[in-house]
Formats: structure tokens, C-alpha cells, sequence
């Protein structure tokens, strides 16, 4: 009996997965001695990875940010991208503080990353996000980050009140009129010229807008900025520093995750610093400018009545120019229109305009009311942001917020009443 044989195929050998490895790296300032770092990093990373047997080199992402804390870090922002993309399997970070300071946002990064298959190391903890415990290292490694960053940040407004205690100028690194360099303030003899003839104009009758156009129209260029404006020259007219005196502490840092300066309405006490550095103007001068300035603020007061006269007087920001919106009633209808806008067309800012109706529906929504409260919509609400994409965002009191999306209706569909029926009229009229 002859044997049967059968051919069995032998399966071909699984090739071996590659992973596809990308790093982030990150210096906290522009200094040389950072940006050395930064290339120190990234140098590091390209070699690690492409001497790695099994991976794929696929880049390395390097941001120069002056905070762990900001959102504005565009390569951090493209790695991301790429992973949602599915070009990157794994990213390598020196540490978790290098990612976020922040433990909700460094959670909520990782925890998106873990959704999509994508793992973070951290070499300086050895942390594997894909690991079992990862997370759970992960979140105590980024809790005592955040509590260092808070650290970090209190100390550095204890050293900035200490100089102001003692009148120093901390921080003063540019200002109309003046050099500066390593904490000297010296005048700059051409801009200061200008300075000067800046309150003579005001003191003679020209307002912002009008002084901004002149000196456009003179060729002198601003400090630090495309062109001159009304807001530009009144802040030189605001601004006691060119009396050679210094009210220090009018702004401070409210959060040390945000970073975002806020006015100081009293929460910090000021100091006023006398003879800090050379005066460009007397205080008789300064004085009389500021007295025409509260002179014609009380008039337009008079003129334009009460400033909060409607719910949203003075809380609906332009979310393109930074702006605030104002009330126009137009054929029967009320709507909201950027003051940019309004003065100098969609050129300069393309925000759309905000009918009141909408604002009445958006803000009782936020709030879960059935109908508006002005009352509660007051006590909770300290702005409206709107958006060029028909975004609205409401910012609370207690710093959270909300974001809505409202629809903008067609040309027929806003038509009120009263508008079809004057149209009717003239139609019939022609």
C-alpha cells in the first residue's frame, strides 16, 4: 500500500508590526540657553527613536512657549493632529510636566490618545499611558506638576510685589517715548517729541481718532503695531508713567493656570512709585489731559444715557476685534452689530450681526430658565463672546462657560411684519 501524502502549506511569517514613533519636546522661554535645550531634545529623540529596533522614526515636535501652561503651542497641536490622522502609534515625552501643568488637561490629552490606540511614554517617570497603571501614576505625576506650576507661579508674584514694595518698575520692557535695556529707562529723544505733541493736541481739542490720523498721515510710525489708533493714543494719554511716576500693580494675575492679567479693582493693593525714571511730561499737563478725559467721558454719558440700559449693554464682545457690540434698531427689528463694524466696515471686522431675539432665547437656555431673567441673567453672566462661525460663548462669573450655536436666519425668514408691509407700500409706490 503506497502512503498518501498531502501538502500542507506552511503560512508565511507574520511580519513584525512597526510602530510608528514621533516625540514632543518643549522649552518654557526663549532664552539661548532654552532654545540650546530645546535642540539638545530634539537631537536626543531623533536618535533614540531611529536606533530603536521595531520603530519608525516619524518626527519630532518641538514648541518654544513661554508657559507649560498655554494652549497656543502649534506644534502640540499638530502632533495631535497627526495621531487622530493614524500616522503615529506612540509619542515619547522627557515628562509629564512637559505636556500639560494642568491635570485635567494632561488627562484629557492621554485619555484622547488612549481612544484612538495611541500611547504616550514619559521617560523621565517611565510611564507607559497604554499600561494597566498608567493612568493612575499618571494622574499623581500630574497632580504634583500642577501643584508646582502653582508654586512656581506664587513666588514669582511675591518677587514682582517685593520690587513693587520698594518701587521698583518690574517687568517695564517697552514703552512709547523711552529705551529701555536691563532695567534702565532712558527717553528716546524723537519719540518723546511726539509724546508731547500727543497731549497738546488733546489738551487743544483733537480727540483719539482724530490725533491717530494725524499722526499717520505725519509718517510716524507706533511702537509696536501696523498703525495708530484711538486706543493707542489714549492709552499714552491714560499712562501716569511719562509724569516720571509709576502706579504700580493696576493689573495682576488671577489664575496661574490662564495666565490672563485682570484689572486690580482693589482684590491687591497699588503703589504709587515717585521719580522711578525721567518725566516726559509735567504733572500740570498730565493732570489737565485726565480732566478732559473724565470731562468728555461724563458728556457722552449725558449724550448716550444710561449705559445699561438694556440686559446686554456693554456684555456682547466681539469674538474677531475684541470690540463691544451695540444696539441698533433697524425696519422694526432690534439687533446687535460690532462697534467695529459699525464704524469701520466688514473690511476691518467681518463679525456678524446678533439679532436681539436671539440673545433673549441663547441666555435663558444657558441658565435652564423657560423664560429671561435679567435680574439672574446679571448676578451670573459677566460677558457674551461672539464668534464669526455663529458661535456664542457665555462667560459666568466664576469663570466657567458655555458655548451655544444659533442659527442665522435667510433674508425671508428675518423679515418682520412692519418690513413686509413697507415694502408693499413702496412697491406699490413705483
Amino acid at each position: 500500500m503506497e502512503p498518501i501524502i498531502t501538502r500542507t502549506d506552511r503560512p508565511l511569517p507574520k511580519l513584525p508590526e512597526f510602530k510608528r514613533v514621533a516625540a514632543y519636546a518643549r522649552v518654557s522661554s526663549g532664552k539661548d540657553a532654552m532654545l540650546h535645550s530645546l535642540a539638545a531634545q530634539v537631537s536626543h529623540y531623533s536618535d533614540y527613536i531611529q536606533n530603536e529596533p521595531g520603530w519608525v522614526y516619524a518626527g519630532v515636535y518641538a514648541d518654544e512657549a513661554m508657559t507649560g501652561t498655554k494652549q497656543n503651542r502649534p506644534e502640540l497641536n499638530r502632533l495631535l493632529d497627526d495621531c487622530r490622522a493614524g500616522r503615529i502609534d506612540l509619542v515619547m515625552i522627557k515628562s509629564a510636566s512637559r505636556l500639560a501643568r494642568n491635570t485635567v488637561d494632561l488627562l484629557t490629552i492621554i485619555r484622547g490618545l488612549k481612544d484612538i490606540g495611541v500611547g504616550v511614554f514619559f521617560e523621565e517617570q517611565n510611564i507607559n499611558t497604554l499600561s494597566d497603571d498608567g493612568e493612575l501614576v499618571l494622574t499623581i505625576f500630574g497632580a504634583y506638576a500642577e501643584a508646582e506650576s502653582f508654586s512656581v507661579s506664587e513666588n514669582c508674584k511675591w518677587r514682582i510685589r517685593k520690587k513693587f514694595e520698594k518701587g521698583e518698575l518690574a517687568g517695564l520692557r517697552f514703552m512709547y517715548g523711552y529705551q529701555i535695556s536691563n532695567g534702565n529707562v532712558e527717553i528716546d529723544p524723537e519719540q518723546a517729541t511726539t509724546v508731547r505733541m500727543i497731549f497738546d493736541d488733546y489738551i487743544n481739542g483733537m480727540g483719539g481718532g482724530t490725533i491717530a490720523k494725524k499722526l499717520t498721515k505725519m509718517g510716524i510710525p507706533p511702537l509696536r503695531s501696523d498703525k495708530w489708533t484711538a486706543d493707542s493714543v489714549m492709552a499714552i494719554i491714560k499712562n501716569e508713567k511719562y509724569t516720571g511716576h509709576a502706579v504700580l500693580m493696576k493689573k495682576f494675575v488671577k489664575d496661574h493656570l490662564e495666565k490672563k492679567l485682570v484689572i486690580n479693582k482693589g482684590e491687591l493693593p497699588k503703589y504709587v512709585a515717585r521719580d522711578t525714571h525721567p518725566a516726559i511730561i509735567d504733572e500740570a499737563t498730565f493732570e489737565m489731559a485726565k480732566e478732559i478725559l473724565d470731562i468728555r467721558r461724563s458728556l457722552s454719558r449725558v449724550i448716550t444715557g444710561n449705559r445699561n440700559r438694556y440686559p446686554f449693554s456693554g456684555m456682547i464682545i466681539c469674538g474677531h476685534c475684541g470690540k463691544k457690540y451695540k444696539r441698533k434698531a433697524l425696519h422694526g427689528s432690534v439687533v446687535w452689530k460690532c462697534s467695529t463694524y459699525l464704524n469701520k466696515g466688514k473690511d476691518v471686522c467681518p463679525a456678524r450681526q446678533i439679532p436681539d431675539s436671539v440673545l433673549y432665547e441663547m441666555s435663558a437656555e444657558v441658565l435652564n430658565q423657560t423664560d429671561f431673567d435679567e435680574k439672574r441673567f446679571k448676578d451670573e453672566i459677566s460677558e457674551i463672546r461672539v464668534h464669526t462661525d455663529q458661535r456664542l460663548v457665555f462667560i459666568f462669573r466664576d469663570d466657567h462657560e458655555v458655548e451655544k450655536i444659533w442659527h442665522k436666519k435667510s433674508r425671508s425668514e428675518s423679515w418682520t411684519t412692519q418690513m413686509r408691509e413697507a415694502a408693499r407700500i413702496k412697491a406699490r409706490r413705483h
